[in-house]
C-alpha cells in the first residue's frame, strides 16, 4: 500500500508540472534515503547518489588506486579523495560511465537520465545559459566564492562534488560538479552536464567514460 501511495503522489506531481516541491523520499538498496523534487514534468533526486550496490544487490567495485582506476573499462566507484567519512554524506559517490551503462545503479523505478532528459531540465529552467543558477545551492558553505547567481530556484540543490579524472586524480571539489547522462557519445566518450562556481550556465560535455562523476537519478 505504501508503494502505491508514493507512486500516486509522484504521478500527481508529474501531471501538474509543479517545480520545487519536495515529493516523497526514495531509499536505495544500501538504505540511504534521498529527498526528491519535482521540476516541470520530471521528478529528480535532490541529492547525489551514494549507493555501493546495484539495485539487484550486487556490489559495485570500489577502486581507490590511481593506476587501477586509469585502466578501467568496467564499472567502478569511489569517494572523493577516497574519503568516505568527509565526502559520502555530503557529496555522494563518483562513478565511471561503465557503471551507468549497467542500468542498475539507481533504485528500482528510477534511472540515470539520458542526454535528452538533461536537456529537458535545462530547457524548462530557461536554457543552458541560465539554468545553472536555478540548480546550484545558494551561499558559500560548500561552493567557493562567488557562486555566481545561485538561487536554487528549482530545489535541485547542486553541490560542488568535484570529479575523478581518467588518470585517477581528484580535482575541483568546491568549485564544480559533473553528472553523467546515460547517453553514449562514442566508444570512449559519454555525455554529461557540468556547473561551475563562477558561472550561470549548465554546460553539456562529452567526457571519457573512465572519468568519475556524480549521479542524479530521475523517476521513470
Amino acid at each position: 500500500m505504501q508503494q502505491k501511495i508514493v507512486i500516486l503522489f509522484a504521478v500527481t506531481l508529474f501531471c501538474t508540472g509543479l517545480t520545487g516541491l519536495q515529493a516523497q523520499t526514495v531509499k536505495d538498496i544500501d538504505g540511504n534515503i534521498y529527498k526528491t523534487v519535482a521540476i516541470g514534468k520530471q521528478i529528480w533526486m535532490a541529492e547525489n547518489l551514494k549507493t555501493t550496490k546495484y539495485n539487484d544487490g550486487r556490489v559495485v567495485p570500489l577502486v581507490t588506486d590511481d593506476k587501477a582506476w586509469k585502466a578501467l573499462t568496467t564499472p567502478a566507484y569511489c569517494w572523493y579523495n577516497n574519503d568516505a567519512k568527509n565526502n559520502k554524506d555530503k557529496y555522494g559517490a563518483l562513478y565511471n560511465w561503465y557503471t551507468v551503462k549497467t542500468n542498475k545503479l539507481c533504485p528500482t523505478g528510477w534511472h540515470v537520465p539520458t542526454d535528452a532528459e538533461w536537456t529537458a531540465l535545462t530547457t524548462y529552467l530557461g536554457g543552458e545559459s541560465v539554468a545553472g543558477v536555478k540548480l546550484k545551492e545558494t551561499g558559500i558553505t560548500h561552493w567557493e566564492k562567488p557562486n555566481t547567481g545561485a538561487t536554487n530556484g528549482s530545489g535541485f540543490t547542486a553541490l560542488p562534488s568535484g570529479y575523478r579524472s581518467g588518470y585517477g586524480s581528484f580535482d575541483q571539489i568546491g568549485n564544480c560538479c559533473y553528472w553523467w547522462s546515460y547517453t553514449e557519445g562514442d566508444k570512449v566518450l559519454a555525455y554529461n552536464r557540468g556547473i561551475g562556481y563562477n558561472k550561470r550556465r549548465v554546460v553539456r560535455y562529452k567526457d571519457y567514460k573512465v572519468d568519475g562523476f556524480s549521479i542524479r537519478c530521475l523517476l521513470d
